[in-house]
């Protein structure tokens, strides 16, 4: 059996932010809404219950990690595109043959000191992050390594 994997997962602070997810019952949340068929991937085959999960605002101006969560539920079918009201809706997929997949994530920690894009880009260990390398895809890996320097620059700040 493979270890504790390690993800982050992007959001606009004004679609879902951390604050969101820790209001949410139980300070869980469906992870829904990813429309990109790595990330998709990613969700439905790779993140297992138990795995980390850094939490990004994105699209700010300053862009951070602000806290960690905790996979509690592995991929299964995001209901969000069968619904047409949905801002996520997708019509090619249905209850038979979905589409789309989410994971549900629960709130860890707050970082007490967010972790910044611009302090990633300068921290040693942390160059060949996949956030960093023009990567637009909302669900990406980390590596242990990436999750204990950034853990570490949260607690104590850069």
């Amino acid at each position: 059996m493979a270890g504790r994997r390690y993800w982050l997962v992007k959001s606009e602070p004004s679609a879902f932010s951390w604050a969101d997810l820790l209001k949410s019952p139980h300070r869980t949340a469906e992870w829904d809404g990813v429309r990109n068929f790595q990330a998709r991937n990613l969700l439905k085959n790779e993140m297992k219950v138990g795995d980390g999960v850094f939490f990004y605002h994105s699209s700010i101006p300053q862009p951070a990690i602000v806290g960690t969560a905790v996979v509690v539920r592995e991929g299964y079918p995001d209901h969000t595109a069968w619904d047409p009201k949905s801002a996520h809706y997708d019509p090619k997929s249905t209850r038979e043959k979905p589409v789309w997949y989410m994971v549900d994530i629960r709130a860890e920690a707050e970082l007490p000191y967010p972790v910044t894009l611009e302090t990633i880009k300068r921290t040693p260990g942390l160059e060949e992050m996949v956030l960093l390398h023009r990567s637009r895809l909302s669900v990406q890996p980390v590596t242990e390594a990436e999750w204990n320097i950034i853990v570490a620059l949260g607690k104590k700040g850069a």
